[in-house]
């Protein structure tokens, strides 16, 4: 039986019983008891949530590929597809498990459809099509990183307009957030996303062999050596400083780091596994060097919204009424460019807000989430479904844009750096 004939099957035979237990509960159907089922297959995480109008998490579940990636030494296309096909069948019954609302009483299905990798987004937009056809629901269309940008709303009460920095591991930008789909992107990277690098210099550094780091994402393990590393051991150049521009880039740094460690295996006469002493020192010299690029052009960004009226003055008001940086996507999650992060808003008249570390991660939560914001401003609802199609990142560069690109205008601007002071602990 094939894989897509086995999902069918699976989740036919779970709502069946699910419904014969669930056949006398009353469900509400008011206004605020908005339900969105939200799927997101855009990478290699399996996720699925039930999202309430009120942004309660009613259910949730998530599958995540690491540890087979790690195995394979990467994300490998066709892999995850077919653990995708595996998985969401049963991480959809799981998520709907955990909920008071079953599949009949879903409002729309969100799903995201775009950035991605083609093969993992057609598993999530097939089966979303096919529940959405089977029990008469309409789609809403998910733009991967716009739900990044979004998430914190799920958690905190963040008025537009933000500044958004979004950092994973296939995007890094800076965008002014307005309205649910209205978006200012005033940066991207041209080359590597910071996550990317962290997971090619983790694996150049064989972290892999140390045991603590065994099930660790590349970014998540070098955290980790961070933390009993020097960031000043070693100086890396700082990208793009020439370029008065919102742009970043990865990929210089990325091998001014691996020239190093070649540099260090070759003082010590290091072969096959062993690793070099001072990689602690390099992790954290590493990290804190990528940190300070993500600072410094997000320093330029928040400058530029405040010359155009982007974002409301700095107050230095303990009410939070001065302008809001967000911070999202999976490098979110680490600590260290938080706590840079928080120093300088700190210094800055800005509020710093993040979603909590689980969400800055792929997951469904944050598509349904999504999901409900459309819905509540009948934004990308569609019965249309025939007419609901992925929209692949494209290579070269595997990007996709966000919103309005107005970051000549920022290059134009010219807007001189100031000297960051940032405490190291």
């Amino acid at each position: 039986m094939c894989s897509w004939v086995k999902t069918r099957v699976y989740l036919n035979n779970f709502l069946r019983a699910r419904k014969c237990r669930t056949q006398t509960k009353h469900v509400s159907h008011s206004v605020a008891a908005v339900h969105i089922l939200g799927i997101e297959t855009s990478c290699d995480d399996t996720g699925v949530a039930v999202v309430d109008g009120k942004g309660n998490v009613l259910g949730e579940a998530l599958h995540s590929q690491l540890q087979t990636h790690i195995e394979f030494g990467g994300i490998i296309p066709p892999i995850a597809r077919d653990l995708h096909q595996q998985n969401i069948a049963p991480t959809t019954a799981a998520a709907l498990e955990q909920s008071p609302v079953q599949m009949q009483d879903i409002d729309a299905i969100a799903v995201t459809v775009r950035p991605g990798m083609s093969l993992s987004l057609k598993v999530g937009l097939s089966f979303a099509k096919e529940l959405a056809k089977k029990y008469h629901k309409p789609l809403i269309p998910i733009h991967h990183m716009e739900a990044h940008a979004l998430a914190v709303r799920l958690r905190h009460r963040v008025e537009f307009p933000y500044l958004v920095l979004l950092v994973s591991g296939g995007h890094c930008q800076l965008a002014v957030v307005r309205g649910v789909d209205d978006f200012l992107l005033l940066g991207q990277t041209a080359d590597d996303a910071p996550g990317e690098a962290f997971d090619k210099l983790s694996r150049r550094l064989k972290l892999h062999n140390i045991p603590e780091c065994r099930h660790l994402s590349g970014g998540q393990a070098i955290e980790l050596l961070s933390k009993n590393g020097n960031p000043r051991a070693f100086s890396f150049p700082e990208p793009m400083t020439s370029y008065r521009s919102c742009n970043f880039s990865f990929s210089g740094l990325k091998n001014s780091v691996l020239r190093q460690i070649l540099t260090l295996e070759q003082k010590h006469g290091i072969e096959a596994d062993a690793l070099i002493p001072e990689v602690a020192d390099i992790c954290a010299s590493a990290q804190h060097a990528l940190v300070v690029h993500l600072l410094r052009r997000t320093q330029r960004a928040l400058n530029y919204c405040l010359l155009k009226g982007l974002l409301p003055p700095v107050t230095h008001s303990p009410d939070g009424t001065g302008p809001t940086l967000v911070v999202s996507g999976g490098v979110a999650s680490n600590s260290h460019l938080r706590s840079m992060l928080s120093q300088y808003c700190a210094g800055e008249g800005v509020s710093l807000v993040a979603p909590p570390k689980d969400l800055c991660t792929d997951n469904g939560i944050m598509i349904a989430w999504n999901g409900v914001e459309r819905w509540n401003t009948s934004l990308g609802v569609t019965h249309n479904l025939d007419g609901v199609d992925i929209m692949p990142s494209v290579p070269p560069l595997c990007r996709c844009s966000l919103g309005t690109d107005i970051s000549m205008s920022v290059t134009e601007a010219s807007i001189k750096s100031e000297k960051l002071r940032l405490k190291l602990d």
